[in-house]
């Protein structure tokens, strides 16, 4: 509240209780200790299935982070298509779907269906009643013989990670010894093509008035 006139000076609070308004983060190492003991309930909650879903490779917007890939919402459904597996499917075995998301190359799209392959190959199914098989369900000497080796994998991360390539792999120079032939002035011809598609249209033009100065010469 601002002063306004010859009033009298306002009755400011310095002196308030502020040690009692400050939050000290304490109990830091006990909620460590309680965020672990969460996660391996739950882990032995949904065992043996993983702790959390595949999910695709994606690239990172603009310009500035399109060099990185991350992981995305959801598989699109032409990459379920390409993979063979149904959209209503997929989440009961623990694929993320994003119905939404469209894939702009064919790049991601191979990328995520090889990633959709690489985890179904590893995939066992448990059938949900015993003794009651479905087609969908994986063999009866699969099962057996993954309880019998006790390989329960509690994360799809850490079995299929996301990796980003370093720099020193990704950007490399080419030496022209490396390049096919009629390559060797591939941004000259870049620019001739361009010129050329831009400048038809004069180029006709004056072509033609070159042919009517002609004829009437001859006239």
């Amino acid at each position: 509240m601002t002063i306004k006139h010859n009033q009298q000076i306002q009755h400011n609070h310095f002196r308030k209780d502020w040690q009692r308004r400050v939050r000290c983060h304490f109990d830091q190492p006990g909620r460590k200790q309680r965020r672990r003991n969460a996660r391996l309930t739950k882990a032995a909650a949904v065992a043996p299935r993983p702790v959390d879903k595949l999910r695709p490779v994606v690239r990172c917007p603009t310009i500035k982070y399109n060099r990185r890939v991350r992981a995305g919402r959801g598989f699109s459904l032409a990459e379920l298509k390409a993979a063979g597996i149904p959209k209503k499917y997929a989440p009961t075995i623990g694929i993320a779907v994003d119905p939404r998301r469209v894939n702009l190359s064919e790049e991601s799209l191979k990328a995520n269906v090889e990633r959709l392959k690489a985890y179904q190959a590893r995939l066992i199914v448990f059938p949900r009643r015993v003794g009651q098989h479905k087609k969908t369900d994986s063999s009866k000497e699969e099962v057996e013989a993954h309880k019998e080796e006790g390989n329960i994998v509690r994360s799809t991360h850490s079995v299929l990670p996301i990796v980003n390539v370093a720099r020193e792999k990704a950007i490399s120079g080419i030496k022209k010894s490396d390049m096919g032939e009629g390559e060797s002035a591939a941004y000259r011809k870049l620019r001739d093509a361009r010129s050329d598609a831009r400048l038809v249209g004069v180029r006709e033009k004056r072509a033609k008035a070159k042919a009517d100065d002609a004829t009437a010469a001859k006239k």
